[in-house]
């Protein structure tokens, strides 16, 4: 008698607006459970730089879903690599985050980076971080957190990690910025932005972080009992 096939790891979904707290928690989570954890918007950020850097606008939507289907997209670890290069620290410039909400909210686009998101996020126990993780690339992930938080919170935080990023953004930029992906991301026919019916939603916006990552810390706990 032969075992059976080996059940694949149950991903965490955690998801949210831009710069609501979801990468930091993530982190947090990660450290304290031994997992993994899978950023989605960093594919969708390597597509954006290349798309760019090849000319390709997100109006042409036949060259940008050719571009979707033939890219050579991995996830390595905490690293981004696009046709063997890592293309990392060139995913937080500030052209990329003007236009990768247009970008993502393509068809092809997104089907294609939904597929390499769910090979990485089951090759081993996974947070996995996005706006469509527990409606659309894990909708069986047994744990659904859905952070959120005012725009002007969201802004402060966005412009104090574009200096940890070494980009100079102000909190009117980043807001401006954080507005115009909000409208985008929540608007697009394909995975607008959205809590799943099951998740547990947290707002952000008054509480310290300490009391966020124990928040989300309890939650897999309460999960894994």
């Amino acid at each position: 008698m032969t075992d059976g096939p080996r059940p694949l790891p149950s991903p965490v979904a955690i998801d949210g607006p831009a710069a609501a707290g979801k990468t930091t928690i993530a982190a947090a989570l990660a450290a304290e459970f031994g997992y993994a954890v899978l950023d989605t918007g960093m594919t969708y950020r390597a597509f954006t730089y290349e798309a760019i850097r090849r000319g390709v606008s997100d109006g042409d939507r036949d060259g940008c879903a050719k571009l979707a289907a033939s890219i050579d997209l991995v996830v390595a670890g905490g690293a981004i690599e696009v046709d063997g290069e890592d293309v990392t620290q060139h995913l937080r410039t500030p052209a990329v985050e003007r236009r990768v909400s247009a970008y993502s909210a393509l068809p092809a686009v997104r089907t294609a980076m939904v597929r390499i998101q769910r090979e990485a996020g089951l090759r081993q126990p996974t947070i996995v971080v996005g706006r469509d993780i527990g409606t659309v690339v894990f909708p069986e992930a047994p744990l659904k957190l859905f952070l959120t938080a005012t725009t002007e919170e969201r802004a402060r935080r966005r412009s104090r990690q574009a200096g940890h990023w070494g980009v100079l953004q102000g909190v009117d930029e980043a807001e401006a910025d954080i507005q115009h992906r909000d409208s985008i991301d929540s608007s697009r026919q394909v995975s607008p932005t959205r809590a799943a019916a099951d998740a547990v939603v947290i707002d952000t916006s008054k509480l310290s972080l300490d009391d966020v990552i124990e928040e989300a810390k309890r939650l897999v706990r309460a999960w894994k009992a």
